[in-house]
C-alpha cells in the first residue's frame, strides 16, 4: 500500500514520525563524532551544526545539507531521505554539546570565496576561543562587515562551538584563513590595530574603508602583525580606579565596529 505523505495533517505526521525512530549505527556515530575534530572536518569537507535556530539559518543559505538528525518531527521542508528521527540517547552520542539540543545537522563545507580588498574588513590575529570567534561573526553580520580575515592560528570556523555561537551568521560573513602578515603587507587599505596605548577611538576620524585588526585574547596583537599596522587605536577606560586590564575581545570588537560605522 502506498501512502501520500503530503496528504497527512501535521498532527498525523507527528504521530507517525514519533514512532518511526531510526537507529544510528556505530559507524555513523563514530563518523559524525569524528567531525568534532578539525582534521576530520577538513578530510571529509563536512561540519556539524546543532539547534533549530542555527540549522534553520543554514538551510536558508547556500550551505548544502548532508543529513539531519532530530529527536522529534522538525523541518518539514527537508526531504525525507535527508532526515532521520533518532533517540535522545543517540543524539547525545553524536552531539558536541554537554546538553544536546533536539537536532543536529551535517553540512558540506563550502568552497572558499575570494577576498576583495575593499570596504571595512576585520582581521583576527590568533583568536583562540570558539565562543569569541562565533560572537565576533555575529557582530560582523550585525554591522555589515562582509569579510573577516583570520590568521592561520585562529580557531577553526567550523569548530562546533564556533558554529553554535554564530547563531547562523556563519552563512552571511565571508571568512578566509591566510598568512595574515603577508595579507596586510600587500593590502592598499589603511590598517588600524587595537592597543592599550593607542589614540582614543572616540576622537579619531575613521574611514569607511579600512582593515581593523583585533588581537589574541591573552597577548593582543603579535609583534609581526604590529609592524604592519599604520594607526594604533584604543578604547579608553572611564572608571575612576582605572584597574581593569583589558576588555574581552568580542566586547572590544563590538565597540570598535560601532565607532567605524557611526
Amino acid at each position: 500500500m502506498i501512502f501520500l505523505w503530503s496528504g497527512f495533517s501535521k498532527d498525523v505526521k507527528y504521530l507517525i514520525q514519533k514512532y518511526i525512530i531510526s537507529m544510528v549505527s556505530k559507524n555513523q556515530i563514530k563518523f559524525i563524532s569524528s567531525l568534532h575534530l578539525k582534521k576530520n572536518r577538513i578530510a571529509n569537507q563536512l561540519f556539524i551544526a546543532e539547534g533549530v535556530k542555527v540549522i534553520q539559518e543554514l538551510l536558508k543559505s547556500n550551505f548544502i545539507l548532508e543529513h539531519l538528525y532530530c529527536t522529534e518531527p522538525l523541518f518539514d521542508a527537508v526531504q525525507p531521505n535527508l532526515k532521520s528521527i533518532i533517540s535522545e540517547s543517540d543524539l547525545k552520542k553524536i552531539s558536541a554539546l554537554t546538553t544536546p539540543n533536539n537536532c543536529l545537522a551535517v553540512f558540506k563545507i563550502p568552497t572558499s570565496m575570494p577576498i576583495f580588498d575593499k570596504g571595512l574588513i576585520l582581521a583576527l590575529d590568533d583568536i583562540r576561543d570558539p565562543g569569541n570567534l562565533g560572537t565576533i561573526l555575529r557582530l560582523c553580520d550585525w554591522f555589515g562587515i562582509a569579510q573577516v580575515i583570520c590568521s592561520e592560528q585562529t580557531v577553526d570556523l567550523y569548530n562546533p562551538k564556533v558554529v553554535q555561537a554564530t547563531m547562523g551568521s556563519i552563512s552571511r560573513v565571508n571568512v578566509s584563513y591566510v598568512n595574515l602578515k603577508s595579507y596586510l603587507q600587500n593590502s592598499a587599505l589603511p590598517i588600524f590595530g587595537t592597543f592599550m596605548d593607542g589614540s582614543n577611538v572616540y576622537k579619531e576620524n575613521l574611514p569607511k574603508e579600512a582593515i581593523v585588526v583585533m588581537g589574541n585574547e591573552a597577548n593582543g596583537i603579535s609583534q609581526e602583525i604590529e609592524n604592519s599596522i599604520k594607526k594604533r587605536i584604543t578604547i579608553p577606560r572611564f572608571g575612576d580606579l582605572q584597574l581593569t586590564e583589558s576588555l574581552n575581545v568580542a566586547a572590544a570588537t563590538a565597540i570598535i565596529l560601532s565607532e567605524f560605522r557611526r
